[in-house]
C-alpha cells in the first residue's frame, strides 16, 4: 500500500472519531501525538522485554499504531515522510560510523 492511501485512510479515521475538533477529549495536539507516539513505541519495546522474540499479531498492532501517529504528526507539521525518509537516507550514506 502506498503511503498517500495510508495517510488518507488515517485522516479519514481521525476525522470520523470527530478528534480534530475543538472540543474533543482527545485533541490531535503536535505534543499529543509526540507523546502517543513514544508510549506506542514503549510497547513495541515491551513486548521484547523478557526475549528475543515477540507474538506476531500483537507486534504488528503496535507497529501499526506507532505508524499512525507518526504519520499524523507529520501530516500537522505539513511534512513528507516519504521525501523525508529519502532525504535522511542520503543524508546517513554520507556518514560512517566507527
Amino acid at each position: 500500500m502506498e503511503l498517500r492511501a495510508l495517510e488518507q485512510a488515517m485522516e479519514d479515521f481521525v476525522t470520523s472519531k470527530g478528534w480534530y475538533r475543538p472540543d474533543s477529549p482527545r485533541p490531535q495536539t503536535p505534543r499529543n501525538l509526540a507523546i502517543s507516539l513514544v508510549l506506542e513505541a514503549a510497547e513495541v519495546l515491551e513486548l521484547f522485554q523478557w526475549g528475543e522474540t515477540a507474538d506476531r499479531e500483537a507486534l504488528a498492532d503496535e507497529l501499526a499504531d506507532v505508524m499512525l501517529y507518526l504519520l499524523q504528526l507529520a501530516r500537522l507539521h505539513g511534512i513528507d515522510l516519504g521525501e523525508a525518509v529519502m532525504a535522511k537516507l542520503a543524508r546517513n550514506a554520507q556518514r560512517e560510523w566507527p
